[in-house]
């Protein structure tokens, strides 16, 4: 039986910016920005919605006198990726 598939991760930088987080500690919004190949506009709006599903944490600082925003996965984030990937191997019929 098929699964449906989370929403917030359905979307493409969404993926990509959890599976970068999956892989390191934190990530900041120049690097995430730049490996995604996506805008500012676009990676603050979906970075968004990842902290409103508490997907990811975001972290506000400042390095000298810059403003700075790193971001780290969360237990939640780092289960709900987990699952998708679980049910895309379902859908995929894969072990």
């Amino acid at each position: 039986m098929f699964t449906d598939l989370d929403p917030v991760l359905s979307s493409q930088v969404r993926l990509a910016v959890v599976s970068i987080l999956m892989r390191v500690k934190s990530a900041d919004f120049l690097y995430l920005m730049e490996t995604i190949g996506t805008t500012q506009g676009n990676l603050s709006h979906q970075l968004k919605k990842l902290s409103e599903a508490k997907y990811i944490e975001i972290i506000k600082s400042f390095r000298n006198n810059y403003p700075h925003t790193s971001c780290q996965i969360t237990a939640i984030g780092r289960d709900a990726f987990e699952k998708y990937v679980e049910d895309i191997k379902g859908y995929l019929n894969v072990k």
